[in-house]
């Protein structure tokens, strides 16, 4: 059965491509590594052939127990980081080999090349990707192997790891992904916005109703013309980038994964989309997504927080790198992200960075072995340095510099990540299909808009269908 749903999910995955996810941290190169860049697709000439095959031996866990393939979604400067810590693996432990192959998109995960692989038999030893979502759905269709002998060993057992991460981790009880380190969303605010507005930055919003006063003092539209928005709610981190943020803050429960049922026809969730309905609205959607098409991305320097045309947005840690980067002379707060009342106050959603072990996955005790030593706190030091991103275990808070410094973000991250409300919402075997579903639901509210209950009551009966023909 697991193998004919192997087949099936690869056909489907081929045929709906999703781009998503982005690199972690980055840090001078250093230390020897094979590199590779993805294989081309399947569609090859006699003449290629060959060279196929032999890829797919390349490609294979080797017969020698000391040599991996690891697969990982790493570009850029992470990806110079990647290979660094690589190079000190094999630094300190000789006569071993690491076959590194960077995958786009996100190492394989989305684009159906990772399960292509597990079926046809030539899966990587190991993967590192920034999307767990869909790899939770890997773990429940069973197209991973599980970590379960190796957790203590790891230092990753349930009395570890901070609560939010158990059910990331296991699915039905075995542990199959890993974290190498989180990541968590929180409020920025533009102090120079908020002073020429004759607003303290320091006097955060606490709820939803005190982020609309403020976004509402702080836009500024002349003639009809928007020049400023204070904050568009489903921008960055609270749109595209993870439909689940703002109905997990709400206090929706989006599903149940030990009964598995899929809870989205709720007040909760249709409150979301009607409080977006309301800010659409108020400045007419076709103007704000006329408004919206100019923005450029988080790392860019005409991202509109840098250039004065947002003042308020939800985003990651890992966004102050960015500004440090591109706007170095734009003074920003942090602050935790408002709620409603009824909602998860002081909470946050982890973006998490995970390992995951593909089915069929060869040479399991040096996978465990390069694992332990590339996601060690030394290792991880410049990770951190570098973006902030968080621990996964609270005690090695402590070791990281930004707590040594007092820095008043990582600690208001480190309140974040202690909440017994954060968490990884949406962990169903069709999570990835529930986003999209969500962001086109998210859009038809705000651009026709259309009431959301009804909405949600009909994608909650198409959900459970498609989450039903999983077992």
């Amino acid at each position: 059965m697991k193998k004919v749903l192997l087949f099936m999910l690869m056909a489907v995955f081929i045929i709906s491509i999703t781009l998503t996810g982005c690199g972690q941290s980055a840090a001078p190169s250093a230390g020897q590594t094979t590199a590779k860049e993805e294989a081309k697709p399947a569609e090859q000439s006699k003449a290629e052939q060959p060279k196929a095959e032999e890829s797919k031996k390349e490609n294979s866990a080797s017969a020698d127990t000391k040599s991996i393939v690891y697969w990982n979604s790493w570009g850029g400067d992470s990806q110079k980081w990647d290979t660094w810590r690589v190079g000190e693996f094999l630094k300190d432990n000789p006569g071993y080999k690491v076959e590194t192959v960077y995958v786009q998109p996100d190492g394989g995960i989305q684009n159906g090349k990772l399960l292509a692989a597990i079926a046809g038999g030539t899966p990587p030893d190991v993967v590192c990707s920034s999307t767990p979502i869909p790899l939770y759905g890997y773990a429940a269709q069973g197209s991973l192997e599980n970590w379960d002998k190796y957790v203590d060993e790891l230092g990753f057992s349930e009395k570890d790891v901070f609560p939010g991460f158990v059910p990331l981790m296991k699915y039905k009880g075995h542990t199959y992904l890993m974290p190498q380190d989180s990541n968590v969303i929180m409020l920025y605010m533009n102090n120079k916005m908020f002073r020429d507005a004759g607003l303290d930055p320091n006097n955060a919003p606490k709820t939803i109703d005190e982020l609309d006063a403020l976004a509402e003092k702080l836009s500024v539209v002349k003639n009809g013309k928007i020049e400023r928005f204070g904050f568009i709610p489903w921008v960055d981190s609270g749109g595209d980038d993870d439909p689940f943020l703002w109905p997990w803050l709400f206090g929706a429960k989006i599903c149940d994964p030990d009964n598995n049922k899929i809870l989205i026809a709720d007040d909760a969730m249709a409150n979301v989309y009607r409080w977006m309905g309301k800010y659409a609205q108020k400045y007419n959607p076709t103007k704000i997504k006329s408004f919206v098409s100019g923005f450029g991305g988080l790392f860019t320097p005409d991202h509109p927080f840098m250039t004065g045309k947002l003042a308020m947005t939800v985003v990651g840690n890992w966004f102050t790198n960015a500004l440090r980067i591109y706007a170095p002379k734009v003074e920003y707060t942090v602050a935790k992200i408002p709620t409603p009342p009824g909602g998860r106050a002081g909470a946050t959603i982890y973006h998490t960075n995970v390992f995951v072990i593909p089915k069929g996955a060869k040479n399991l005790d040096t996978v465990a072995k390069f694992f332990k030593y590339v996601t060690s706190p030394k290792i991880n030091a410049n990770n951190y340095d570098v973006w902030r991103s968080i621990p996964v275990i609270d005690k090695q808070f402590d070791d990281v510099s930004w707590t040594k410094k007092g820095d008043p973000i990582y600690k208001i991250e480190r309140e974040l990540a202690n909440s017994p409300d954060s968490g990884h919402p949406g962990l169903v075997s069709v999570s990835s299909q529930l986003q999209s579903e969500l962001n086109a639901l998210r859009d038809d509210v705000i651009y026709n808009n259309k009431d959301p209950m009804p909405l949600l009551q009909a994608l909650q009966t198409k959900m459970q269908a498609e989450m039903d023909k999983i077992k």
